[in-house]
């Protein structure tokens, strides 16, 4: 068979520059996963996007399907005959349902019995009549959270769409998706292009474009252009842009054809606070920044325009007139803001409902202060200085400048403290309380901030679990992920040694009363915090298991620091060549333990009793787990795991000759219940850094 290049291209009005390159990539896929279930086989994929289009190339497409040979089974024999042999309805409806005689079936024997089958060909479909469907089924399948129709219309998109094209073979391939009917012509630049283009083969698409239509419509070369761009204008103001990966991936979704400009401000604005400036200028207008080299800004910017204009100066003017009130805004909230210190506005977080059922900001506060206090308490610190963060750490939400601009809630507040005269502490506590505000963020610095942020955090995930409202599916409104994987991160590479387990508990205790189980919540949030666990500890270390990871979970989880030298310290002991026995032998012990149990055989005050060790195997066993424990207690108080596993592998030879050698489950019982207490102590031992039963062990050394 041979293949062909398959080009589809969505034509639409402005997408949604925040969710273009999410819209992009599940479009290659659904239609790669397309493609793969229709047994299509193909090339490579290459993804284009713009504002004004989502495109799919898919390189050597096969023209259609293979044949393939399918078995229809029919009906039993008993069924289908009489006892001389002739065919009855069954049989004759089975062979006419394939459109073939009696004598083309054929008959199967299985162990069910014997029944009439038809092995047919059956001819592969070719690509033109697979891919409309595949298309419109990768379009419906888009993460578009709201949809909408236009004009006399009943499809539905993320935007009106205007035109679509989809090429295969050099051809176009009959279908209509959306409403609007497949061709082969493309439209350019709102503004360079005003003619339609036409497509003469899918591999030209992204050439054509460019050279006639004025966009270029690969993300990618396009991001790569505008990094490139702002790069040198940033150059030749003897500065460096400042802009996030988002702002980049923004600004290339806002253009098609970016052109740099380079603007400017008046300088007196740079008394402001450097993350006013900048938010101003990203977030409000998707401009760049620029900085000299210690970082401090410069007063100009730079941004991309969607057009090569004739008359660039009037573009640039048109920027900078736009900045202006802008930046007089931030100025004004900034003067305005430090007339009234930061801690009077407390009062009014009585009036800001937090959440429906847990209270105002001001009852968050209070709650997150009281943990602060309990937590510092735990970990030997001096709390003050977290602790009065936590009080006033939320007041610059009722401030105009984080009003204006929400991102730099905390930031504002450390500003606004230090202002007021806070202390430093206080200050840069209240500056860290977000803080990791994304995935792979920074995390808080002074140990007053990690406090404050690990307990605001908890505060949020107990209120929202207390209130019924945990993240269901892909649905997480309120952050909660991204606050439990924060927690996990400060606890762990901040090493404050807090017990996380009995933090969780505190900070469900303390909220509001709403007729919730609390220990059913404390079980879901415990879970839910434990996914974050694992998927950061097992991400962090490439050796690290689910095995060894549930091995320590299950035993105890507490302190983050403790629990990671414990999982390291199992990670090691999984590839010894006695941590397969040891394994084994703990899985024996816990299932002979657990069945014991059900029988109601466990007796409350089942002591070990030296006298009743009989068998040599047992005594050996048993004067060997006595060394064992007296050695490994002080290895255990000082988290040197690793060598107290290694100490408890010496166990492997007496634990295997006293299964090969002791019935455990004796008719007599006090020796049965002894022998109970002997395992349960060996169980007790291991238990004390890991649930060894837990564990797979990889290799042998």
């Amino acid at each position: 068979m041979s293949g062909a290049d398959f080009l589809v291209e969505v034509g639409t009005e402005e997408l949604p520059p925040k969710v273009l390159c999410e819209l992009m990539e599940n479009f290659q896929a659904l239609i790669v996963a397309g493609l793969g279930d229709a047994n299509l086989p193909h090339g490579e994929v290459q993804s284009f996007a713009s504002p004004r289009r989502l495109a799919v190339l898919v390189s050597d497409l096969e023209l259609r399907q293979e044949d393939r040979v399918e078995t229809q089974k029919g009906p039993p024999v008993a069924i289908a005959f009489d006892a001389d042999g002739k065919p009855k309805k069954p049989a004759t409806a089975f062979a006419a349902k394939w459109g073939v005689t009696l004598a083309a079936l054929s008959r199967e024997k299985t162990a069910a019995g014997e029944w009439l089958s038809y092995t047919a060909t059956v001819a592969g479909l070719s690509a033109a009549e697979l891919l409309p469907a595949i298309v419109e089924k990768s379009l419906d399948k888009l993460p578009v959270p709201r949809r909408m129709r236009w004009g006399a219309n009943d499809a539905a998109f993320v935007r009106p769409v205007h035109w679509l094209v989809m090429l295969h073979n050099d051809e176009v391939v009959p279908a209509t998706v959306l409403g609007i009917k497949a061709g082969r012509t493309t439209r350019g630049h709102r503004f360079h292009c005003g003619k339609s283009l036409t497509i003469a083969a899918p591999a030209t698409y992204a050439s054509l474009l460019e050279n006639e239509g004025y966009v270029v419509a690969d993300f990618a070369r396009r991001r790569a252009r505008i990094v490139s761009a702002v790069g040198n204008a940033a150059d030749a103001l003897q500065g460096k842009p400042v802009g996030s990966d988002a702002l980049y991936d923004e600004v290339t979704a806002l253009t098609e054809w970016p052109v740099p400009i380079t603007g400017s401000f008046d300088k007196a604005f740079l008394t402001l606070p450097r993350e006013v400036i900048v938010a101003t200028l990203t977030n409000h207008q998707r401009y760049f920044p620029v900085a000299d080299d210690t970082g401090a800004l410069l007063p100009a910017f730079i941004t991309l325009a969607n057009i090569e204009s004739r008359e660039p100066d009037k573009v640039r003017d048109g920027n900078e007139r736009v900045v202006q009130p802008r930046l007089q805004d931030a100025a004004f909230f900034w003067k305005t803001d430090r007339q009234t210190p930061l801690a009077t506005r407390g009062e009014a977080l009585k009036d800001v409902v937090y959440q429906k059922g847990l209270g105002s900001l001001h009852d968050k506060s209070m709650r997150v202060a009281a943990l602060v206090t309990l937590f510092a308490k735990q970990l030997g610190m001096d709390g003050e200085a977290a602790t009065r963060a936590a009080v006033i750490g939320k007041c610059d939400l009722l401030t105009g400048m984080v009003g204006e601009f929400p991102e730099l809630q905390g930031i504002m507040g450390a500003y606004y403290a230090t202002d007021s005269g806070e202390d430093a502490a206080v200050a840069q506590a209240i500056g860290e309380q977000y803080l990791p505000r994304f995935a792979g963020d920074i995390l808080p610095h002074s140990r007053d901030g990690k406090l404050l942020a690990v307990a605001d955090k908890l505060d949020t995930l107990a209120g929202i679990f207390v209130a019924g409202k945990k993240p269901s599916g892909n649905r997480d409104p309120f952050g909660l992920r991204r606050a439990a994987l924060g927690v996990v991160r400060i606890l762990e590479e901040g090493q404050l040694d807090l017990d996380l387990s009995e933090a969780i508990r505190a900070a469900i205790g303390q909220q509001p009363a709403t007729g919730a189980d609390l220990e059913e919540v404390y079980e879901a949030l415990a879970e839910f915090v434990g996914e974050r666990m694992k998927s950061y500890f097992l991400g962090a270390d490439p050796r690290f298991s689910s095995d060894s990871f549930e091995a320590v979970r299950l035993s105890r989880w507490g302190s983050l620091p403790d629990f990671s030298s414990r999982l390291a310290a199992v990670t090691s002991f999984m590839t010894l060549e006695s941590a397969v026995s040891l394994a084994a032998a703990n899985k024996r012990t816990a299932n002979i333990l657990r069945q014991a149990d059900a029988a109601e055989e466990r007796e409350e005050t089942r002591e070990l009793d030296t006298a009743l060790l009989a068998d040599d195997a047992e005594r050996v066993l048993y004067h060997a787990m006595q060394a064992a424990e007296k050695d490994i207690k002080p290895l255990i108080d000082a988290r040197r795991y690793e060598e107290a596993l290694r100490r408890l592998a010496e166990l492997r030879t007496p634990v295997d000759a006293f299964f090969e050698d002791v019935m455990v489950m004796t008719d007599d019982s006090a020796v049965r219940n002894n022998r109970l207490a002997l395992l349960a102590g060996l169980r007790r031992l291991f238990l004390g850094i890991a649930d060894i039963s837990r564990i797979s062990p990889v290799s042998g050394d």
